[in-house]
């Protein structure tokens, strides 16, 4: 009777094999949805516009805001159509000056007896008019006028200023000034004679074109005609469009640069 005898070395041969490499498995691609990529574009788009228009309020809140001219009041230093930038650290940081073209709410009525600074606004349609409300208050779209005006500040806090000499020219604390490097040609002053000291805290404005803009001259019955500092959104210092007109405006200080400070 035989036994079998076990075989060491194949024992060994078989303990020692490598075990079989096993292929890694392949990933299924997930299939995406139809409007998976729509809607990872509109989120994306959506990103961009948030910061968009969050840029577009700290710039204008900060450095500069758009505004419209609608009228002919500040011709030829403004026209029709115009687009400025105003900016909002005057008054501010920076205070206002003499020369100075500003944008300021009406806040005493003036728009309501004056059709020289009207923008139209009532003509457009409800949709319209809504959609540009909301563009606008994004400050997407430049202001009109509506709610707004735009003059030069002649008189500042405690100015005596008066229309006017023989030569119909306009006086700041006893010198008289000539205008003529801002006033539309042939426009006057003295439509309305006026003899005014500007309280603290108000302004005394006109417009460049004198014959045809309600400004603090034709307004002395409400408030004396004078524009609360208060009120002013800032002054405007250049003419962004069209093209054409693409400038900085002047606040001309050489006009006043004789005037002497209140009291002297």
């Amino acid at each position: 009777m035989s036994s079998e005898v076990p075989d060491d070395d194949n024992d060994a041969r078989t303990a020692t094999q490598a075990p079989p490499l096993l292929r890694p498995r392949r990933r299924r691609r997930r299939r995406r949805r139809p409007g998976a990529k729509l809607f990872a574009a509109l989120r994306e788009a959506t990103v961009v516009l948030v910061c968009a228009l969050v840029l577009s309020l700290l710039v204008t809140t900060f450095v500069a805001r758009p505004f419209r001219i609608p009228s002919a009041s500040m011709e030829v230093t403004l026209l029709e159509g115009d687009r400025l930038l105003v900016t909002p650290l005057v008054p501010g940081p920076l205070p206002l000056q003499r020369g100075d073209v500003v944008v300021f709410t009406d806040e005493r009525g003036w728009l309501d007896d004056s059709s020289d600074d009207s923008d139209g606004s009532s003509e457009r349609g409800a949709a319209t008019g809504a959609v540009v409300e909301v563009l606008t208050f994004l400050r997407v779209l430049p202001d009109g006028s509506e709610g707004h005006l735009v003059k030069r500040v002649v008189g500042l806090p405690g100015d005596h200023v008066v229309c006017c000499d023989e030569q119909g020219r306009t006086s700041v604390n006893g010198v008289a000034l000539d205008e003529a490097p801002y006033l539309r040609p042939g426009s006057s002053t003295d439509q309305v004679p006026f003899d005014v000291t500007v309280p603290d805290g108000e302004l005394w404005v006109m417009g460049d074109n004198r014959g045809n803009s309600k400004d603090s001259r034709f307004h002395q019955a409400t408030a004396g005609g004078f524009v609360a500092e208060s009120a002013v959104v800032g002054r405007a210092v250049v003419v962004a469009w069209p093209l054409t007109r693409l400038g900085w405006l002047s606040r001309h200080s050489d006009v006043f640069a004789a005037v002497p400070d209140p009291g002297r």
